[in-house]
């Protein structure tokens, strides 16, 4: 029983890397389905895969993310997942298929879905941008401001892992990953090849390829004048590798195996100390797990 991976558009559904990968589910807005659909369709999936992991970035039309939280309220369930992800737009159907490639492995669906957060450092997200001028979710200086009103100029900005903004010219870098991936490419409204050419050169990606502009991006850059991109591993082994390499530990509140410092099921932290005493007077850790409030 597959784990099922769901976000909360269509056009955060990437095309499977293989036959294998498992398709994305697409919940639907308020506007869209009733709430009482919403709730069968939710149950269906529950039953059908025994977990559900929803994926949406905090751009996201707020009516959607309070359907969400209003599923998992009205069912009570702890077999839903909602990571609100500080990504952009394109980064959040990249991690969503990553998830989906992992979930036909032997990870639990507590370490399926804790490992998004450790994932979403290996992801470089960021766009071309025409202007920065509304660009609110990266700090921007006031010399950036005023470049950005400059007729044709344009900005490389990175959003994660690390933010960094720089004024594309002929000798711009923008530091990217030291490893293999696949460049992910959405185009808005601005017409430049230096994000298939000139940073795809600089990244050495080992594949390009290109897919509709979400309709959340132009939010969240500040600009429908904009080329999104997103660099990360594509290759599901080392993917495995990567979440398999993590300590795991078993949840007190749900029972759940997960990775890093959060239950994404129930959002119970896990406290880890040094015992400077344990039993048998050799070293050791303790772990001990505080119950939190659902996300």
């Amino acid at each position: 029983m597959l784990t099922a991976i769901a976000v909360t558009s269509q056009e955060l559904v990437l095309p499977p890397t293989d036959r294998h990968t498992p398709p994305a589910v697409v919940l639907q807005p308020p506007g869209r389905q009733e709430l009482e659909a919403a709730l069968v369709t939710m149950q269906v999936l529950i039953e059908q895969h025994g977990y559900v992991i929803a994926l949406y970035p905090s751009s996201a039309d707020p009516a959607a993310a309070r359907r969400l939280h209003t599923l998992r309220s009205v069912m009570e369930s702890d077999r839903i997942a909602l990571l609100r992800l500080d990504l952009p737009p394109l980064a959040v159907a990249v991690l969503a298929r990553q998830l989906r490639q992992l979930s036909l492995g032997d990870f639990r669906p507590g370490v399926l879905a804790s490992s998004a957060k450790l994932l979403s450092h290996y992801i470089y997200a960021g766009a071309l941008l025409s202007s920065v001028a509304k660009l609110d979710h990266i700090s921007v200086g006031l010399r950036s401001h005023v470049k950005s009103w400059v007729p044709g100029a344009q900005f490389g900005v990175l959003a994660a892992p690390v933010p960094r903004l720089v004024k594309i010219d002929t000798e711009t870098v923008l530091e990217g990953p030291g490893f293999a991936t696949q460049l992910t490419v959405a185009h808005g409204r601005l017409q430049s090849d230096w994000v298939t050419s000139t940073l795809a050169r600089q990244w050495r990606v080992h594949d390009l390829e290109e897919t509709p502009l979400p309709a959340d991006s132009p939010r969240w850059w500040g600009t429908g004048k904009l080329i999104e991109f997103a660099a990360a591993i594509r290759d599901p082994v080392v993917l495995y590798q990567l979440v398999a390499s993590v300590r795991r530990d078993i949840c007190h509140w749900c029972g759940l195996e997960f990775i890093g410092d959060q239950c994404a099921f129930c959002s119970a932290q896990v406290l880890r100390s040094e015992d400077p005493s344990p039993p048998g007077g050799a070293g050791g850790r303790r772990t001990v797990l505080v119950s939190g409030s659902a996300q």
